[in-house]
């Protein structure tokens, strides 16, 4: 009896070992985490293959190039060159077109075909594209209803369109801006008939959206922060796709942040606040089954907002919408 239950224990041990070792491997990734002050690159076996210490952040991008464009705090953004850890390129929001001596913050950034970079601020509520020499090359006004400095905006995307889909957090509401700031479409996130409940964790709830990706059918994907879940909204606002807090088996969402859709069709998802019994971040396909997870508090924290799959099996991710 005594050799069985051994037997059995080590099967189980083994077999949980197997699922987690499967799980964290098969995917490189750019990741990271203010409250360890973390921004790495994973490699597909899981090991750190570069690291950067960072303050407060809400974006990435790896960049064509193999460069890093991050941010070191709430308005200093920096293009890194990771082979040689050299700051090639900088921009500091606090500074630069017309904000010496007003309260700015960036939560969002990208850098576009043309070369430039849009940057957004909230605090001046305002998208501006720079050159490369930081100069200003457009600038569109942003409307928004609860104004602070740390609130205005979190993620946003420029379209193929031209246009720009933007997380206002404060509001609970995503707005899709023309190039001269008109609002072409909006959509409040719903709180689906519960209260808001302050904080960040699991048990926190609201509708502080934190991601939205025009999809190729013309969807609207959208991260709610802390409602807990993600929702497909269509042009006509009906929402035909969801995944809500208890949707996962053995997984709870809490503040969901970034969204990557992979070249399969497959969705990324950042699950920050969740807490060590969770996975930071989880990959799921359109009916909801779990393919891979990524759980590691030592390195990363309770704070990994941000995250970009650049390989999957080997195979580079060439293009993706996030």
């Amino acid at each position: 009896m005594r050799r069985l239950c051994l037997a059995a224990v080590t099967v189980f041990f083994v077999t949980h070992l197997a699922v987690s070792t499967l799980q964290a491997a098969g995917r490189r990734f750019l990741a990271a985490d203010s409250s360890k002050k973390t921004l790495a690159l994973v490699d597909e076996d899981g090991q750190t293959v570069w690291q950067r210490r960072i303050g407060p952040l809400h974006d990435l991008h790896q960049l064509a190039s193999g460069n890093i464009l991050c941010q070191l705090n709430w308005t200093r953004i920096v293009e890194i060159d990771p082979s040689s850890d050299a700051i090639v390129w900088e921009y500091d929001a606090a500074r630069a077109n017309g904000n010496e001596g007003r309260k700015v913050e960036v939560h969002a950034f990208q850098r576009l075909p043309d070369g430039n970079t849009m940057i957004v601020e909230s605090g001046p509520a305002r998208i501006i594209e720079v050159a490369g020499d930081g100069s200003l090359v457009r600038e569109v006004p942003l409307k928004v209803d609860n104004p602070h400095p740390h609130h205005d905006t979190r993620l946003v995307r420029k379209l193929e369109s031209g246009n720009y889909l933007v997380c206002h957090e404060s509001d609970g509401v995503v707005r899709e801006y023309d190039s001269s700031g008109r609002i072409v479409w909006e959509y409040a996130v719903p709180l689906f008939g519960r209260q808001p409940q302050k904080g960040h964790g699991l048990d926190a709830f609201g509708n502080q959206c934190f991601a939205a990706l025009r999809l190729e059918n013309g969807n609207t994907l959208i991260a709610t922060g802390n409602g807990h879940s993600v929702i497909e909204v269509t042009p006509d606002k009906k929402v035909v796709w969801s995944l809500h807090q208890d949707d996962l088996p053995g997984i709870r969402l809490a503040w969901v942040t970034t969204l990557q859709v992979l070249p399969g069709g497959n969705i990324v998802i950042g699950n920050c606040h969740a807490g060590p019994d969770n996975p930071q971040l989880i990959e799921i396909t359109r009916d909801k089954q779990v393919v891979w997870t990524f759980r590691d508090f030592k390195r990363f924290g309770n704070a990994l907002t941000n995250s970009q799959i650049l390989a999957v099996d080997g195979e580079p991710v060439r293009s993706s919408i996030r």
